[in-house]
């Protein structure tokens, strides 16, 4: 039995960089996602300042999980077709 020890590395490497992507990714989409202008008894109702900013952020949130999505679709294609 004969190991190629440079492709099972090569694996080990790959795999690891996705994962510690992939996580990251979502990460940031929970993050962005989950931000709140403010307390609703802080502002007595009124719009807060920089509420685009929250909403840039959501937007990106939403983007974060779109590339989880399409990497996810990605390694099942590569199931699929190999």
């Amino acid at each position: 039995m004969n190991i190629d020890w440079a492709a099972l590395g090569q694996v080990f490497g790959t795999t690891l960089a996705v994962t510690v992507g992939m996580v990251g990714l979502f990460t940031l989409g929970i993050v962005g996602t989950s931000r709140k202008v403010a307390q609703e008894g802080e502002t007595g109702g009124t719009a807060v300042a920089g509420s685009g900013s929250s909403a840039a952020a959501r937007a990106g949130g939403y983007v974060c999980f779109a590339l989880c999505l399409a990497a996810v679709g990605y390694g099942i294609f590569l199931i699929v077709a190999g």
